[in-house]
């Protein structure tokens, strides 16, 4: 069998069903492959399967028929169980990451299958569970352009937008949603996300403090993002009393669809590398990404409009895309992939901790088409900007 040539379909897929058993940034550039597939089969019901907690980032996708949530730890009974309930409900199956847990889902949810396979990393038992298998060169493409691997092995032509969350259209969820932003009424405003789940994608709170001075200095309002554990509203509670400025602070308050809403009406959004600043570049609002020690080449947020086969981020260096300015932190060792300078999640990244203020300044005055700010308070520092637009 030839596992990379496409496969063939006695009728057009009328269900299928996408596997991203990964974090919210996964599931939502795997939005890209799901927009690709409505778009060829306009008429086919697609559900997707992901991690419960997950779910949120696939709010009121048009796309999708039904989300599947199951648990992310689980015992091999209970997988197995999860499966049994899936078996051949649907026509096609595409596991857009490469475990054996994906595959697993696929398996038992169709007679025919693709997924993404790891350079090196084939086996028996994965052969046996995926028909069709493309390779995740997960070191040098981008997460939207592996996802987008598949569409050639299912006879899908690629397209390259990642559809963000959004509210429901009903009258009583949208009258509430906008209850919250009442503050905000009539005034332009900038949406910071200062908390990333783990502490390595961390800038830091006196640069949040500054940030909010200077956007307040030149008439904008300031509104916090942020999910509702209890470091991330205490961390943005400290951020807010700091500050001593008026701030909406709605960390902790608002869905995901709720936040992606609250970004589209933004003039500018600010946040670490997190799934919130995937959101915003996803809306089309001008977003800051401060990138440290993650490869930005495959974890750069994807820019709206940005199209398929071309990869939007150097390895080494900021750089404007689109709608999208992607702030790396400085340093010989950036960026190392490692977590953190101590190798753990709750370690500290220098080369985010002693980013400059004033490079965030210039960025954001140039997104937001003011004259370029001097010194924030942060040190000089020196941009190289490579600037491409659609």
């Amino acid at each position: 069998m030839n596992r990379t040539s496409p496969l063939s379909f006695a009728r057009v897929p009328r269900s299928v069903l996408i596997v991203c058993t990964q974090r919210i940034g996964d599931v939502l550039l795997s939005t890209a492959l799901v927009r690709s597939i409505k778009r060829q089969w306009p008429q086919a019901q697609i559900d997707m399967l992901v991690y419960q907690g997950t779910e949120g980032v696939l709010e009121n996708n048009p796309d999708l028929r039904r989300v599947i949530g199951v648990a992310r730890h689980a015992p091999l009974w209970r997988r197995l169980i999860e499966a049994a309930r899936l078996w051949r409900q649907y026509d096609l199956a595409c596991a857009t990451i490469g475990s054996s847990t994906s595959r697993l889902y696929a398996w038992a949810g169709a007679r025919k299958r693709v997924g993404l396979m790891e350079p090196h990393r084939a086996n028996r038992l994965s052969r046996f569970l995926l028909d069709r298998t493309a390779l995740d060169e997960h070191k040098r493409v981008h997460t939207v352009t592996s996802n987008l691997a598949l569409t050639p092995l299912i006879g899908v032509s690629p397209h390259a937008e990642v559809v963000a969350p959004g509210v429901a259209d009903e009258p009583g969820m949208r009258a509430a949603f906008d209850a919250r932003l009442a503050p905000l009424q009539g005034r332009a405003f900038v949406v910071l996300h200062p908390y990333p789940m783990y502490r390595y994608k961390q800038w830091r709170l006196d640069g949040w403090v500054a940030m909010i001075g200077w956007l307040r200095e030149r008439g904008y309002a300031v509104a916090l993002s942020g999910g509702p554990a209890a470091a991330e509203v205490e961390y943005a509670a400290r951020v807010v009393a700091a500050a001593g400025e008026p701030v909406l602070n709605l960390v902790g308050q608002l869905r995901l669809g709720e936040t992606a809403e609250l970004i589209r009406r933004a003039k500018l959004f600010i946040g670490p590398d997190t799934g919130a600043t995937h959101i915003a570049a996803a809306s089309g609002t001008p977003t800051i990404a401060l990138f440290g020690p993650s490869n930005p080449v495959r974890w750069g947020p994807w820019p709206a409009g940005w199209p398929a086969g071309q990869e939007p981020w150097p390895h080494v260096g900021s750089a404007r895309r689109g709608n999208v300015y992607l702030l790396q932190g400085e340093g010989t060792c950036v960026p190392c992939g490692f977590e953190g300078c101590d190798r753990h999640r709750d370690s500290e990244s220098q080369c985010l901790t002693g980013m400059a203020v004033s490079r965030v300044t210039d960025a954001a005055a140039q997104l937001l088409d003011l004259p370029r700010p001097a010194d924030a308070g942060g040190g000089a520092s020196v941009i190289r900007l490579k600037v491409e637009r659609d």
